[in-house]
């Protein structure tokens, strides 16, 4: 049935134009955004994802700024740290020098005490925007934000890459140990062997002495000299002490007094005599070809030195004595190992700060590509798609005219 007032073929064909023509509207949008989700009604659930991790994509670019900044502040701390290092070793040469009672230790005294000036410019400029790691101002840590942690619930929690400080400053003061006033000859304290303390024991060539650590309490103080005058290529007489404090054992001082001849000889290169302990046992060989007088100290009211905080204790350095040279060897010891762990702890804090900084630039490349993925248009198929609709477009208009001129036809049946 035909009618004039219902044009039921016009009404296909231009519902068939509106939907080519939105599908159109929608390629075009896609050419020209470059994306095929642009806004919440292209699909909801898709824009909400890729809108929270670009969001994340931003904070991570942040984060980066952090990381770059954090490696920056420990790389100084590092460097600094480093030519502390190189400024002790130049020091223990000076000191290895002095145990020679042969040279001008004055002269030896003001070189250090120089080297130890540069460690307080050194250490005093190793800043970074305002923040130095190295001058013991503080002990907190340093916290460098290193990622933003997205659980499935949608909780964030940022984490950080913790960095210790290391204190490798001069301003604390130290304060020696003194050995006590009032020798005690008690081989129950400081036993040479049976002989009393105080009373030289001789060790003939290749021989050896035994000296044990019998008693230990807070203030003891024990001593040791050598002295092997009558070798013509001697150490001479060199002395080596040590105070107890509240934690020592036997042991400890035993092990403490046995690192310091230890220290000294090796300094030297003396291969004439070796050191050896066991638990609280210290053995002196002689192998010298002279004799070597040795003598055991001790004393019950000795005053326990104050160990300064970072390098202070290099304002104690005093080479221009016998026993300040071998007392400075063992404390040179002891510093040179302080500024090796801090270098290495920044080196080791900035090189993983320095991963994750390259983790997080990968893991933004990943993101941005994954959101891509899920928003941006398929170039090529949205090319194909345009020149489609385009012809589908041209012929619905074609059909709608058609359709349009359909009900002229039934003039013909009034003629």
């Amino acid at each position: 049935m035909s009618s004039i007032l219902t044009n039921n073929s016009a009404m296909v064909a231009l519902d068939t134009l509106r939907n080519i023509n939105k599908n159109l509207a929608t390629v075009q949008s896609e050419i020209s955004t470059g994306k095929k989700i642009s806004s919440a009604k292209d699909n909801a659930a898709i824009w909400a994802i890729s809108t929270v991790m670009s969001t994340d994509v931003e904070s991570f670019k942040t984060i980066s700024e952090s990381l770059n900044l954090g490696s920056s502040t420990v790389g100084v701390a590092r460097a600094g740290a480093e030519d502390v290092v190189a400024r002790l070793q130049d020091m223990k040469s000076l000191i290895v020098s002095a145990q020679q009672s042969n040279v001008d230790r004055t002269k030896i005294q003001t070189e250090i005490e120089n080297l130890t000036s540069n460690i307080t410019t050194t250490v005093g400029g190793a800043q970074f925007n305002g923040l130095n790691l190295l001058d013991g101002s503080s002990t907190a840590d340093v916290d460098v934000l290193a990622s933003l942690d997205r659980s499935s619930s949608g909780t964030v929690a940022a984490s950080y890459i913790s960095v210790a400080r290391a204190d490798l400053s001069l301003n604390s003061a130290a304060s020696a140990a003194t050995f006590g006033s009032t020798g005690v000859t008690d081989t129950s304290i400081i036993n040479n062997g049976g002989v009393n303390a105080g009373t030289a024991a001789t060790v003939a060539t290749a021989g050896s002495q035994a000296i044990t650590i019998a008693t230990v309490a807070d203030g003891y103080s024990y001593r040791l000299v050598l002295d092997d005058s009558a070798d013509a290529n001697s150490i001479g007489q060199r002395t080596f002490e040590y105070v107890a404090g509240t934690d020592d054992s036997a042991n400890s001082v035993a092990a403490n007094l046995a690192n310091q001849l230890s220290v000294f000889l090796s300094a030297t290169g003396d291969t004439n005599y070796s050191v050896s302990r066991t638990d609280d046992v210290i053995t002196i060989t002689n192998n010298s070809g002279a004799d070597l007088d040795i003598t055991a100290e001790s004393a019950n009211d000795g005053t326990a030195g104050v160990s300064a905080g970072g390098l202070g204790n290099l304002a104690a350095i005093d080479v221009t004595t016998d026993a300040g040279a071998a007392a400075a060897l063992t404390s040179i010891e002891g510093l040179l190992q302080t500024a090796i762990d801090a270098a290495a702890s920044f080196g080791s804090s900035q090189k993983r700060i320095e991963n994750q900084s390259e983790f997080v630039s990968k893991l933004v490349d990943s993101m941005t590509t994954g959101i891509g993925g899920l928003t941006d248009a398929d170039m090529e198929a949205a090319s194909a798609r345009l020149q489609a609709l385009q012809v589908q477009q041209q012929l619905g208009v074609q059909a709608l005219s058609i359709a349009n001129q359909s009900p002229q036809s039934l003039l013909s049946l009034f003629r």
